[in-house]
């Protein structure tokens, strides 16, 4: 339990410490240069250790002291944050706003749903990383993630549905013409299918028998782990990609590309925004997931 002193003597010790000087803290703090070296000495003693080196000209943190003053700024972050939100209603988001997407998904759908978000928020400066990979993003220090599929480890996590995205197996008109078109899950032992993978370990896809969507292995002939590049094989006719049908939907438009196995499409997988509960108050985070809740209802169709 935090006892009613735990955090006396944190602003001056944080003051102290980006002045490098007691004197020019207690000027700032409109205190005596005593009191702050009495406050220090106090937190020293209830910490039991030693956070400045002192010498009669200077003072400089020691190795306990850069790492409280670490974590003593993370937490005057956190709290400054959260008061920003009361009573800023209609302050727009502004500041890095780290956010890491799927390959694909992210550069055909999230990036532009970002970029006219950014647009509309000139203070906002995005910081976008794309990656199929499962990441920590309180390890990683990202803001948001969007990911696909069910959530196994929310711990620390805040979560919001953003759409629901409809699934296809799909190829190039050449390749359907060169190898046939399958008609049964069957037939798909004996096709080229490009899969991608996690960990080493290919994907399997998802299919609907006798009314329930359930995981199946096809024929792996080509193991891809970029979303983007599987895509790319698929146009390019190596082979049947399934992927959200949304990433398909202009290159089938276009008959670039053509659906297969349509009876066998599985139950639509949900896509969330995801982010640590610690930035759950920040106004970048809040308002760029309520523009993306409204803008992937788009991302459906």
């Amino acid at each position: 339990m935090v006892s009613n002193d735990s955090f006396q003597g944190v602003i001056t010790f944080t003051v102290a410490a980006r002045c490098h000087s007691f004197t020019e803290a207690a000027d700032q703090l409109g205190i005596s240069k005593s009191a702050v070296g009495k406050a220090i000495a106090r937190l020293e003693a209830r910490l039991g250790t030693q956070l400045f080196h002192r010498t009669t000209r200077k003072i400089s943190l020691t190795a306990d002291g850069e790492a409280y003053l670490a974590a003593c700024t993370a937490a005057i972050d956190e709290i400054s944050a959260a008061e920003s939100v009361f009573g800023s209603a209609g302050k727009e988001p502004s500041g890095s706003l780290r956010v890491d997407v799927p390959v694909a998904f992210g550069r055909r759908v999230v990036a532009p749903a970002l970029f006219e978000i950014a647009s509309k928020y000139p203070k906002l400066h995005l910081n976008m990383t794309f990656s199929d990979r499962l990441v920590d993003p309180i390890e990683e220090g990202i803001d948001l993630l969007v990911r696909f599929g069910e959530l196994s480890n929310t711990s620390g996590l805040v979560a919001r549905r953003l759409a629901r995205q409809r699934w296809s197996i799909c190829a190039a008109p050449e390749y359907l013409e060169r190898y046939g078109t399958p008609i049964t899950l069957e037939d798909l032992r004996h096709h080229h299918c490009i899969v991608g993978h996690r960990l080493g370990q290919p994907l399997s896809w998802r299919v609907m028998q006798e009314g329930k969507t359930v995981r199946f292995t096809p024929a792996i002939i080509h193991q891809i782990g970029d979303g983007e590049v599987m895509i790319f094989g698929a146009l390019a006719g190596i082979g049947l990609c399934q992927m959200p049908r949304c990433l398909f939907k202009n290159d089938i438009a276009e008959g670039r590309l053509i659906e297969v196995l349509v009876d066998l499409e599985p139950e639509p997988v949900d896509v969330h925004a995801l982010w640590p509960k610690v930035s759950d108050l920040r106004p970048k985070v809040r308002y760029v997931v309520d523009e993306l809740t409204t803008l992937c209802k788009k991302w459906a169709k």
